[in-house]
């Protein structure tokens, strides 16, 4: 098995990147292609005591900027690290692409040059999100703004599988996102996603909210991108803000910094379960291959997280299964 990854996207690219892959080397038993600029990469990899024969470079001189138009950009640029990542997964030369560049340029490499699983109406990016009893994957969360009833329920059958085989949940919980839990409640989209959520053999369990996201054991929450996008930023938001609330808090007496102290562990912990970092990067399920979208902010663990997820979705089969869902659902609607 070799997974690609993208050396050159991301705001800490190239050192990171690298640096992340280097120690994911130690902890999966896939070997590497960084793919990027080749002068750039050998000049990073001097610095580490690593495994050649697990390692290797390709070549992709140009990059894509976060400011370029990702479809004219993918057309355009032939050999740009994105581009080549992609083609390596479509040729079969790699089974995963990591990347934590444009993220519109990554998505639509999946699509113009890996390609959609035959059946996929539109591919979905996967997030996972941090709640009171574990985890909560969240589809769509920006890969298109606009969806129709089918998109929803393909989003519901591909989330269902990654969260069973990668979160590890058996019979996953999947959630309808709406603004009551009637099934009355929601917009045209939502009230007709629910009548066919209802037919498909998951373990659907109808409307939630988006505090439900957080403070239930729902497994699965499938949403339009637009409404998941939004959602996703805001969350990120809100937790950057009350961490800065709480440390500004701490720095006004000495009482709370010894309150601070007592609670060291406990506040580690908590970090570290709304860290994004943990969880790696967002699937883009629906493509015929393993994309694995990063943070344009990652840094060397979050790459190397993102690596050993890309791993553990080739060696479970998800792709495979997703194929086999998303033919049965398909199979059904033409029966």
């Amino acid at each position: 098995m070799e997974i690609a990854v993208d050396v050159m996207g991301g705001d800490y690219a190239p050192f990171e990147t690298v640096k992340g892959a280097i120690e994911a080397l130690a902890e999966i038993e896939a070997d590497i292609a960084l793919v990027g600029d080749k002068e750039i990469i050998e000049k990073e990899l001097k610095i580490y005591d690593y495994n050649e024969h697990r390692l290797r470079i390709e070549d992709a001189p140009e990059v894509i900027g976060m400011d370029e138009t990702p479809a004219k950009a993918i057309r355009r640029k032939d050999k740009s690290s994105i581009v080549v990542g992609a083609n390596l997964v479509k040729e079969g030369q790699a089974e995963a692409l990591v990347s934590a560049g444009s993220t519109g340029a990554v998505m639509a490499a999946g699509l113009l040059r890996v390609g959609r699983i035959k059946g996929v109406k539109r591919p979905a990016i996967a997030t996972v999100m941090p709640s009171l009893v574990g985890e909560t994957l969240v589809l769509d969360v920006g890969a298109h703004v606009d969806s129709d009833p089918e998109n929803l329920v393909q989003y519901a059958l591909m989330g269902s599988t990654y969260v069973e085989k990668i979160l590890n949940k058996d019979n996953p919980k999947v959630g309808l996102l709406s603004v009551g839990e009637e099934e009355e409640k929601g917009n045209e989209l939502t009230k007709e996603a629910y009548q066919l959520l209802e037919e498909v053999n998951i373990n659907f369990i109808g409307n939630v909210e988006g505090r439900d996201i957080f403070n239930s054991d729902c497994d699965v929450i499938v949403c339009d991108g637009f409404v998941g996008n939004v959602l996703l930023k805001t969350a990120e938001g809100l937790a950057e803000a009350v961490f800065k609330m709480f440390k500004d808090e701490l720095e006004e007496s000495i009482v709370a910094k010894l309150g601070a102290l007592l609670m060291k562990s406990g506040l580690k912990n908590l970090k570290k379960k709304v860290d994004y970092t943990e969880y790696g990067g967002a699937p883009l399920l629906g493509v015929d291959g393993i994309v694995i979208i990063g943070h344009g902010s990652s840094k060397a663990k979050a790459i190397k997280n993102a690596i050993t997820v890309a791993e553990e979705s080739v060696k479970k089969g998800v792709l495979k299964l997703i194929k086999e869902n998303i033919n049965e659902r398909t199979g059904s609607l033409n029966g």
